[in-house]
């Protein structure tokens, strides 16, 4: 009686670190999801050499709405993905990230994003926008979602 008791013991304690290793899994892949976009984010605003203001602000923006975040905590994020970006070797080890964590039409939505910061300083450099058609490649998307995406954004459809 003794050892069955605590054989359901044992199996009640193993249910609650599978269930809290999970959750702890979780929330790691959803931080290395968060790191990873803004990180392109912010690839994205140090393309031209040139960090604008307004591009900065698309990027918080746009970490915001992605993540149904505040302002602040999007602003804290940023503050953790710059270093990352800073000692990335390629951008790979972000966009491996979003294609096992996104469907494409969160690529889609993503690459839109992108877009909008490119823009952000009214216009779009040729190094931002070649390192979007690299981030849509290493996302798997198509040329025709790279001119959607681009489209919409710059007639304002978004």
């Amino acid at each position: 009686m003794r050892v069955e008791r605590s054989i359901t013991m044992l199996k009640a304690l193993k249910d609650i670190l599978r269930t809290m290793t999970r959750s702890t899994d979780a929330a790691r892949s959803e931080h290395g999801l968060q790191l990873a976009v803004v990180a392109l984010l912010l690839e994205i605003v140090r393309a031209d050499h040139a960090m604008a203001q307004e591009e900065l602000a698309a990027v918080v923006a746009a970490a915001a709405a992605v993540f149904g975040i505040t302002a602040e905590e999007s602003n804290a994020l940023v503050d953790v993905a710059a270093p990352a970006v800073e000692n990335a070797v390629s951008l790979y080890e972000f966009t491996e990230v979003l294609n096992r964590e996104l469907s494409i039409s969160r690529k889609k939505e993503l690459l839109r994003y992108l877009w909008r910061v490119a823009q952000a300083d009214g216009r779009i450099d040729h190094f931002e926008e070649y390192y979007l058609r690299k981030i849509a490649d290493l996302l798997h998307l198509s040329h025709r979602d790279f001119i959607t995406a681009k489209l919409a954004v710059l007639e304002g459809r978004q």
